[in-house]
């Protein structure tokens, strides 16, 4: 079905045709900040930090559904907004992309490198199971490009939740709160605490570029079907997506509170090893014969994640070029700066993979997650200002309650960023 057709579309079909750039922000989220930060988290300080987990859901939220909504709302992606509503806007945006872009590849794909040596024990180093990894990925999206993306996404989700939600349960009953709410909490108003604090709230659950992904996957979508959704349906398709990355997070949150947190227990510093321990922690709850099945289910999902990356930096990057081409030049630009760029952002991650320390990989997650925090208050910024803009249809924007709402998650991102600040420089 599309907006051509001449009977009118039910409920059902219209959502139908908008589901897709939401499930493709849940591919992209349930990666790095789920299986590595919010586990560690909890292993780390139990249940100390939930609250923190829960802040970094709520202030998001709206920065991040703005994307979809913009594209929705006017038919253009947010860098194309960037772009008229200020010429500082852009290039910030632009600089803040390029500053973040090939680390953030490199450490989504050197977790997945951890899942697939763990999974297939093939005795391959990360640098080489990085190169086969994005290699991979570089070559389903030349040939399936938006459409592939969509359908891998919506096949991925589903088994990597079921088995943590089952995990979880299982946890409940194996292991006593009692010894969880004995254990003393670690210290986090220190330096280490506050390093972690920032890179489990930059990534938690996923940073706020992804609200520009979101929107040029939405237009993507609708040039796919041919049909145009309007905001509630992109809204619908966003809270989905989100909804289900939040609770996903939050699973993976309690079950390294639940299993590791008052053990001796520690994580790995190496992609293969702390995957490793992963896999572990099913395994401890629901039984040895899950742990193939929670192999495969983590590796798909942090598959999901790499392909997600490796298709929105080249996206992003060829709309920018978009923006300073003449109009009927448009697609074909487009698509030469995607081909190019599909093929040198990976080829710098992997540089980054291969000059790296073996016992890095922490410390890389950590850097990669931390940009995206210091960025957070900036790009939230920029989207609260663009959705408000006149380029926003008046009844698309926020109502009056929801402005007051995004106002305060505003603030409290900011002041997350001036206290980071302070501590860092001044402290």
């Amino acid at each position: 079905m599309t907006m051509t057709s001449a009977a009118p579309l039910t409920l059902a079909q219209r959502l139908r045709l908008a589901l897709g750039p939401g499930l493709l922000l849940a591919g992209a989220a349930i990666g790095v900040s789920h299986l590595v930060q919010a586990t560690r988290a909890g292993a780390t300080y139990g249940f100390a930090l939930f609250w923190l987990l829960a802040l970094a859901i709520i202030t998001k939220y709206p920065f991040l559904e703005f994307g979809p909504r913009f594209a929705a709302a006017t038919g253009h992606n947010m860098i194309t907004g960037y772009r008229r509503m200020n010429r500082f806007a852009f290039a910030v945006y632009i600089f803040i992309t390029v500053g973040t872009m090939f680390i953030i590849q490199a450490a989504v794909t050197l977790v997945t490198a951890g899942l697939a040596e763990n999974l297939f024990g093939l005795g391959l180093s990360d640098a080489l199971w990085t190169a086969i990894l994005l290699t991979v990925c570089i070559v389903l999206l030349w040939l399936g490009r938006y459409p592939g993306l969509d359908l891998s996404m919506k096949i991925i989700i589903s088994l990597l939740t079921l088995c943590t939600f089952v995990a979880v349960l299982m946890a409940f009953g194996a292991v006593t709160l009692e010894r969880v709410r004995a254990t003393e909490v670690p210290a986090y108003w220190n330096a280490a605490g506050i390093a972690f604090i920032i890179a489990f709230v930059g990534w938690m659950p996923i940073p706020l570029d992804a609200s520009i992904w979101h929107s040029i996957w939405t237009s993507a979508r609708t040039r796919q079907t041919h049909y145009k959704p309007s905001v509630a349906e992109s809204r619908f398709d966003f809270d989905v997506g989100y909804g289900a990355a939040a609770f996903i997070g939050v699973l993976f949150f309690l079950l390294g509170a639940l299993i590791m947190f008052g053990t001796d227990e520690t994580f790995a510093p190496g992609a293969v090893a702390f995957s490793a321990q992963i896999v572990a922690l099913y395994s401890q709850t629901l039984g040895a014969w899950s742990a193939p099945l929670v192999s495969v289910a983590a590796f798909v999902a942090m598959f999901s994640t790499t392909l997600a990356v490796t298709d929105a930096y080249p996206r992003v990057l060829s709309e920018i070029a978009v923006e300073w081409s003449p109009p009927e030049k448009h697609e074909a630009r487009r698509l030469l700066v995607y081909r190019i760029a599909l093929f040198v952002v990976p080829a710098v991650a992997l540089v980054i993979v291969l000059f790296m320390s073996g016992h890095a990989f922490t410390r890389l997650i950590d850097f990669a997650a931390g940009l995206s925090f210091i960025a957070a208050p900036v790009l939230g910024w920029f989207n609260l200002h663009l959705i408000t803009s006149d380029q926003v249809p008046e009844a698309a924007r926020p109502s009056k309650p929801y402005l007051i709402f995004s106002w305060v998650c505003l603030v409290l991102l900011i002041v997350f960023a001036a206290a980071w600040v302070y501590w860092h420089f001044f402290s």
